[in-house]
C-alpha cells in the first residue's frame, strides 16, 4: 500500500501545508527585472536653496476687507540624509501654516522618484493638518520623512522668530 493512502492522514495534511508554504514563498520571492515607469505626482526639485523672509516678512495678502493678512514665507535649513539632502519651504500667514512645499528632495534615481511621489504630498497634507513638525514618518520613506520634519520645524522655528 502506498505511503499516503488511507493509513496516514496526518501525514498528508503536513505535506500539504508544506507544499503550500514552499510554493508561496517561491511566489513572493520572485522580483521584477526592471524598476517600473512611475508618474510623478511632484514636481522634480528646484536648485535654489536660498533662505527668504526677513524679520518683516513678505506682504502677500490677498486683500480682504478690514483685515491685513502678512504672510512670511521661510526655507528651512537643508537636511542631508542616506539618500541626499530635503529641504521645505513654508508659508505662514496670520500665525498659521498654509503652505508647506518641498524644495530640495532625493530625486536622483527612478526609485527615489517612486517613493518621493507619494510621501512628499503625504508629508505635507500631514503638515498642514498638523501645524507642526510633529507628523508621522511615511512607511518605505523613512529617510525622507526625517529631513523633511527637520527642515520644517527649522523653518517654523525662522518663522516665529
Amino acid at each position: 500500500m502506498h505511503a499516503l493512502k488511507k493509513n496516514r492522514p496526518l501525514r498528508r495534511i503536513v505535506l500539504a501545508s508544506a507544499a503550500t508554504v514552499s510554493g508561496m514563498v517561491m511566489l513572493l520571492s520572485l522580483k521584477p527585472h526592471s524598476t517600473p515607469d512611475v508618474g510623478l505626482a511632484v514636481p522634480a526639485p528646484s536648485s535654489s536653496s536660498s533662505t527668504s523672509g526677513g524679520s518683516s516678512g513678505s506682504s502677500g495678502s490677498s486683500g480682504s476687507s478690514g483685515s491685513t493678512g502678512v504672510s512670511k514665507t521661510v526655507t528651512g535649513d537643508s537636511v542631508d540624509t542616506r539618500w541626499g539632502p530635503v529641504q521645505v519651504k513654508i508659508t505662514v500667514k496670520n500665525g498659521k501654516l498654509t503652505d508647506v512645499t518641498a524644495v530640495v528632495y532625493p530625486s536622483e534615481n527612478p526609485r527615489d522618484q517612486e517613493i518621493n511621489s507619494y510621501a512628499i504630498p503625504k508629508l505635507r497634507t500631514e503638515a498642514l493638518a498638523a501645524q507642526s513638525a510633529d507628523i508621522d514618518t511615511v512607511s518605505g520613506a523613512t529617510y525622507t520623512s526625517d529631513g523633511y520634519r527637520q527642515s520644517l520645524q527649522s523653518a517654523l522655528d525662522s518663522a516665529k522668530s
